[in-house]
């Protein structure tokens, strides 16, 4: 998923070099890059004190379902509401990225800027259809996004979408729609299965059996992480990381929950197997989106604020005991 930027050469590159150093998925998905032999872009970043960078606080995961005029679950919400949100997260200087980029931390965004990943469940036509022209219809959530960003170019519409088997009203344009245009497509299950209902083998076909059906349409994609379908791990809480059915194995670098808290920095203690998500739905409820967002306002010393400079990992000196080890040929502390 290569992501569309002005500076897409640095992009890649520092993709590269994430995933040499994680272990991660690699570059961008599917792999197609431009510009590969172009020399290294040297910016200017500020002092990281500056912009009072901590890479290591918390990352706001927001999970959504349907947007419509018509909200029926919880979980749902109206097309003007999520503006609000997108405007809210705007003025409060949030950049979006991926579940993949986020838990490889591949997290390359402004300084002074904070990451925010938007995932959406599902795969229902009010996240994304096309019109008689072929683009996403404007009142979906993707047409939202996408019409957002055309007005505030500083913020780049990506998300990551959890999808079942005959996603989007079973319109096979979607998933490489989406592709191409920079989101990150994830398993949900192929029938939306309560994981605990099932055995072992019933879980890793629902997850084979999705995962095929993905990468079949999307040639040369490779699906990266997973959403609990109803936020329930199986009885073998591994097998909703790696498994196999049918002489086909997924492995996913991360799991996403329906929790109702900010997810830690990829650079700190996160676990992959359960990364938290806050809800944003119809109505306000405890610790839902308008909360966390409020409460990181009123505390920004916790939540993750980025140098500008995706080789290092900016601290203040008193919290450098937090980041995890692996990752301490990048730490700079001040």
């Amino acid at each position: 998923m290569v992501r569309r930027t002005a500076i897409g050469t640095r992009v890649v590159l520092s993709a590269l070099i994430f995933a040499t150093v994680t272990g991660c998925g690699g570059a961008a998905n599917p792999v197609t890059v431009d510009n590969v032999s172009a020399p290294v872009v040297t910016t200017t970043v500020p002092d990281p004190a500056a912009v009072g960078a901590n890479e290591l606080g918390l990352v706001p995961v927001l999970m959504y379902h349907q947007v419509t005029p018509t909200p029926v679950g919880e979980y749902d919400q109206t097309p003007e509401k999520f503006r609000a949100e997108l405007e809210r997260l705007h003025r409060a200087n949030y950049r979006p990225v991926t579940v993949a980029d986020y838990i490889c931390g591949r997290i390359d965004i402004p300084a002074g800027t904070h990451p925010v990943v938007l995932t959406f469940d599902d795969s229902t036509s009010t996240q994304l259809r096309f019109d008689a022209d072929g683009k996403a219809a404007p009142d979906t959530a993707i047409g939202i996004l996408e019409e957002f960003g055309t007005h505030n170019p500083d913020f780049e519409p990506t998300a990551t979408f959890y999808v079942n088997n005959d996603p989007f009203a079973g319109d096979g344009r979607a998933l490489p729609w989406l592709a191409a245009h920079g989101y990150e497509i994830g398993a949900h299950t192929a029938s939306h299965a309560n994981l605990a209902s099932l055995d072992s083998t019933g879980v890793q076909r629902e997850l084979v059996v999705n995962v095929r059906a993905i990468e079949a349409a999307v040639p040369g994609y490779h699906v990266r992480t997973m959403a609990l379908p109803l936020g329930i791990f199986p009885a073998d809480h591994g097998l909703a990381t790696a498994g196999s059915w049918d002489g086909t194995p997924y492995s996913f670098e991360a799991v996403l929950l329906v929790g109702a808290e900010p997810a830690s920095s990829p650079f700190g203690q996160t676990d992959p197997a359960g990364v938290p998500r806050i809800r944003s739905g119809k109505s306000e409820v405890d610790f839902a989106s308008a909360y966390w967002l409020d409460r990181l306002e009123q505390h920004p010393d916790q939540r993750y604020t980025s140098d500008g400079n995706p080789n290092k990992i900016s601290v203040p000196e008193h919290l450098a005991d937090e980041l995890n080890p692996r990752w301490r040929d990048r730490l700079n502390t001040y």
